[in-house]
């Protein structure tokens, strides 16, 4: 064979899609292998029933995250408890909550678990979602409201206590919660309130929330810390009036027509 005959005795267009054919399957199970750290192995709903695990799950490595923590994936996790039942004997059926759907996280008042420690800003690391007492160089412009003393209504107009500071996103610069004192009757303690559940009536001094009635404000989900928000309790707390939306009245449970 003399030099530079290699084409005389090999297709090497075909050559050449071949092995283009075998990178990009082994693109696809690579990235398929890689998509199956977070939430593997699948969980049967019934006992028995046969789930597909393909591709099988990648070797288990360690992410190194930016608070300096470290996660490995895939990992064993405990089994998850699910606050809810099959309204039908069938797969495929819907899931109704068990208990109080307000408290149980499920259906609408669902929220991710999250870790259960504060954001933190990027630039000094310290928590970044922080009651405005604590945030000495942020303040209220002058030509917006300050909701702080403003009274505070429930969805029947009940009132529940009073705004006694704001939440502020070191961040992002924009107002996250109202911090409420709530009433005797009420529990008597401090709860925070998503800022895109309340509508502020300056003129009247008062923040109306549409989600929620006065009576569920005693059960609010509270904070660990005073001055912190954590991940998941952000979480449970825009969950919990999240689901009123759909279970703080028996009108609102049934179906419009």
């Amino acid at each position: 064979m003399t030099a530079g005959a290699i084409v005389a005795h090999f297709d090497v267009a075909q050559i050449a899609i071949y092995a283009f054919w075998l990178f990009f399957f082994s693109l696809i199970f690579y990235l398929r292998r890689e998509d199956h750290r977070e939430g593997y192995p699948l969980v049967p709903d019934y006992p028995g029933q046969a789930v597909m695990d393909y591709p099988p799950l990648p070797t288990p490595k360690t992410f190194l995250l930016a608070d300096g923590h470290e996660v490995l994936a895939p990992r064993a996790e405990a089994p998850e408890i699910v606050h809810g039942e099959r309204a039908l004997p069938w797969a495929g059926a819907p899931f109704e909550p068990v208990g109080d759907p307000m408290i149980v996280g499920f259906g609408a008042a669902a929220y991710a678990m999250r870790a259960d420690v504060p954001e933190h800003a990027y630039d000094d690391g310290l928590p970044k979602i922080v009651p405005l007492r604590s945030a000495g160089d942020f303040f209220i412009a002058t030509e917006d409201a300050d909701p702080r003393g403003f009274r505070v209504f429930g969805l029947d107009s009940v009132p529940v206590g009073t705004i006694v500071d704001t939440w502020i996103d070191r961040s992002e610069y924009i107002v996250r919660y109202l911090e409420v004192e709530l009433d005797a009757e009420f529990g008597a303690r401090r709860v925070l309130l998503p800022m895109h559940f309340a509508k502020l009536r300056p003129k009247a001094a008062a923040v109306h929330v549409n989600a929620i009635t006065g009576a569920y404000f005693a059960t609010v989900p509270g904070t660990q810390n005073p001055d912190v928000v954590t991940s998941r309790e952000e979480d449970r707390i825009s969950a919990y009036y999240a689901g009123g939306l759909l279970y703080a009245t028996p009108a609102r449970r049934g179906p419009l027509l």
